[in-house]
């Protein structure tokens, strides 16, 4: 196969499926691209024939009417109408797991996942409730937003059901270092950390049918980076710390692996990609903390960060950022948090660097 060269990681395959198609990757795994509604507008799923078992599949897009009748021509062709041993969910986001509940109910096939990303899935399936809904407002305000863009976030209530209406009610817990039997090969299960809390991978070692492969889902992509994000249940976390420790991990497997992404084409180049990303997170924490000369809000940093327009998705994900890298670097000592406070009333966090005197 010809390769396509492209910084750190090379691309394999010289063709990508269209929306709803597939192709082969090796004998036994299926490439096959759903469409999202998003800048971000696909999502890759990976189908492993179990011979007679049936098929694992791996993520399965959004739980929208559009995205359920692309499934049901794709079981009929590639999967044949075989049975569908198992559904996996790389994590709970609803690209990856929104048709689960559908696709265990249509074709009776377990599900599986793990089992912080399960309770995740179903929690937010199942809506807000006012507490909750106040949790997002005080944490998106101690951020520094404006009324308009607090406002068009806050709109957005619901939108997780609207991609999950359902979550299956039972499921197979997996946990790093499960093996998870696909016909006569084993898939390990790698766990990680970072974008989401528990997110799940799976690694197939190299063998006289085939070479090593990692099903990475969004821990690693191969142009851009995952999104590590602080989130309004836990404001204090510091999800980078362990995004930046789950990168260090993939040096543990073989440098020719071949990565297969959630989102993007499979790769070659996994230690080189894990890497930059790692670089890349250094620099973005380098250009904050100079950022925090002057006492910042998280707001201002998310502007610094992303300077072009947001829409209220992107604005979610680049707040949640900009605040994940903040706490990171209180962690470090690096940064310090001034809690905002205005006649009594919470107001914006300031941020800035300990070794600069003067008011806030």
């Amino acid at each position: 196969m010809a390769s396509t060269p492209d910084g750190s990681v090379n691309y394999p395959l010289c063709t990508t499926p269209e929306p709803g198609g597939w192709q082969q990757v090796v004998p036994g795994v299926l490439w096959i691209r759903l469409s999202l509604p998003f800048q971000l507008d696909h999502i890759n799923v990976w189908a492993l024939d179990g011979g007679a078992a049936g098929w694992t599949l791996v993520d399965c897009g959004l739980g929208d009417p559009r995205s359920r009748a692309v499934w049901e021509g794709l079981l009929r062709d590639p999967l044949g109408g075989r049975p569908v041993e198992r559904v996996v969910a790389t994590h709970f986001h609803p690209d990856h797991i929104g048709a689960a509940a559908w696709l265990v109910e249509r074709t009776g096939a377990g599900f599986a996942t793990s089992l912080t990303e399960w309770l995740f899935a179903r929690t937010l399936s199942a809506g807000h409730d006012a507490a909750a809904d106040a949790v997002v407002e005080g944490f998106y305000r101690r951020c520094g937003l404006d009324e308009e863009a607090l406002a068009s976030l806050l709109a957005r209530k619901g939108a997780y059901s609207r991609g999950v209406p359902a979550v299956p009610a039972t499921l197979t817990r997996l946990r790093a270092g499960d093996r998870l039997p696909v016909g006569d090969r084993d898939w390990t299960v790698i766990g990680g950390s970072g974008h989401t809390a528990e997110p799940v991978s799976l690694h197939r070692p190299a063998d006289a049918a085939g070479p090593d492969l990692l099903i990475s889902g969004d821990q690693i992509l191969p142009r851009i980076s995952p999104n590590i994000s602080v989130w309004p249940s836990e404001p204090d976390a510091d999800p980078l710390a362990d995004y930046l420790a789950s990168l260090e991990g993939w040096n543990a497997l073989p440098a020719d692996t071949l990565v297969l992404p959630s989102h993007g084409r499979p790769f070659h180049g996994l230690h080189g990609r894990a890497g930059e990303l790692a670089r890349h997170h250094a620099e973005r924490l380098a250009e904050i903390e100079s950022l925090c000369v002057e006492p910042q809000t998280a707001a201002t940093v998310t502007r610094a960060l992303f300077p072009r327009p947001l829409d209220p998705q992107q604005m979610l994900f680049a707040v949640g950022e900009a605040v994940a890298h903040l706490n990171h670097l209180i962690g470090k000592g690096r940064l310090e948090r001034l809690a905002g406070r205005h006649d009594g009333m919470p107001a914006a966090d300031l941020y800035r660097r300990p070794d600069v005197t003067g008011p806030a």
